[in-house]
């Protein structure tokens, strides 16, 4: 894995407005850990930005420089997270794991499907299970990705965590018996086409609610399906009896 060269400036102050002025100044603020304890440090924006925008960039092996403290020091460390803003997407803070080159690290590694499989060339539908592997090796070992070929799998098959071969010096942590990758049997067209009807039929079956009337008691009137609002009406005069 190549190494990449950043620098750091160390800082003392932490917090909310220390975070914002940073940003303003096209830092991003961020914390080195090590062996339980953490250090606030101030990187370049744009420099951490392009390293995680490149191929592996999240699993980069980094040669960092701190600056402010008693003389410029050297650390290798790791991205360990980041966040971004869910707004514009910029980078508004990192997360960095201090490692030694002959100490072992456990690390999420993305999968690349590779090949054109069979099951897929007689109609099946390619499916991803897993899009990371969590991995044991030492920081000079990590891959940028894990490759993993589908060439051979056929419809109603799947390939699992087992069957995939690490590089060497590496291995793999998560469930052997997880699925990687499978090939679904295809939809026939008489089912496909059963699907699209049956959909305007549950439609209309639901309709308009119909409105429900209060059932009338014997000998009693139909009640009107809508009341009038307002002053209620004048009883009726008997009509008076003729003379």
């Amino acid at each position: 894995m190549e190494k990449i060269a950043l620098t750091a400036q160390t800082r003392e102050k932490s917090g909310k407005g220390v975070a914002r002025g940073l940003r303003r100044s096209q830092m991003v603020p961020a914390v080195l850990y090590s062996h339980g304890k953490s250090m606030p440090i101030s990187m370049g924006n744009k420099e951490v930005s392009k390293v995680l925008n490149t191929e592996g960039g999240e699993h980069a092996l980094i040669n960092l420089t701190l600056e402010g403290s008693k003389g410029a020091a050297e650390r290798m460390a790791l991205i360990k997270d980041y966040q971004l803003d869910p707004i514009n997407g910029k980078l508004i803070h990192v997360d960095l794991m201090e490692v030694a080159m002959n100490e072992k690290v456990k690390i999420q590694v993305t999968v690349h499907i590779t090949g054109n499989s069979i099951g897929v060339k007689e109609g099946g539908i390619f499916q991803y299970g897993l899009r990371q592997l969590e991995v044991e090796c030492f920081p000079n070992q990590i891959p940028d990705y894990i490759m993993v070929d589908i060439t051979a799998l056929k419809v109603n098959e799947s390939l699992h965590v087992k069957h995939i071969k690490a590089p060497e010096g590496v291995r793999i942590l998560t469930d052997a018996e997880l699925t990687v990758a499978t090939i679904q049997p295809p939809i026939s067209d008489a089912k496909l086409e059963a699907m699209l009807s049956a959909a305007p039929a549950v439609a209309a079956e639901a309709g308009e609610p119909e409105l429900v009337k209060k059932p009338k008691k014997e000998g009693e009137a139909a009640a009107p399906a809508v009341e009038a609002k307002g002053k209620e009406a004048a009883p009726k005069k008997e009509a008076a009896p003729k003379k």
